[in-house]
């Protein structure tokens, strides 16, 4: 990729975006004062196929459909068009439209470290919280099964 940016520190901010909830996502990236950007393509809600490989590793079956929202828009610049695209799962237009802002202004010198700093990794954050605390919970609910021995015959 262009720019310094590696395709892993792309999906992985692309990643934070799509995974965020939609109110978080508004409130980081909305208060930044987002710059005039155009649509390539409107968010559109279809579907996807989703594969599962039983243990991971078997053969790869049809697992079902899945509902996602995708957009693509560009942002102008000293630099040049900027494209950013933002697919999520789910039916919110709004959040497929501020992921695909997000991606833009990522790639973009110029907003780059201030959306890195305002958005990507208060979201990064917020998902670590989550994950710390569903795991807290999984963990709280796990049986531990010991044998005892029986008496002696």
């Amino acid at each position: 990729m262009g720019n310094g940016i590696t395709v892993q520190e792309r999906q992985q901010w692309m990643a934070t975006l799509a995974k965020s909830s939609l109110a978080d996502l508004d409130a980081r990236l909305t208060g930044l004062e987002l710059p005039e950007y155009s649509m390539l393509r409107s968010p559109e809600i279809g579907l996807v196929m989703v594969r599962g490989r039983a243990g991971g590793t078997g053969q790869p079956f049809n697992l079902g459909e899945m509902t996602v929202t995708r957009c693509v828009v560009q942002v102008a610049g000293p630099e040049g068009e900027i494209s950013g695209f933002g697919y999520v799962a789910g039916r919110s237009r709004r959040h497929a439209e501020l992921a695909a802002v997000g991606d833009a202004l990522m790639q973009h010198p110029s907003w780059r470290q201030r959306v890195q700093k305002a958005a990507i990794v208060p979201l990064q954050a917020i998902a670590d919280q989550h994950r710390a605390q569903q795991q807290e919970q999984t963990e709280s609910t796990r049986v531990n099964f010991f044998t005892m021995p029986r008496g002696e015959s």
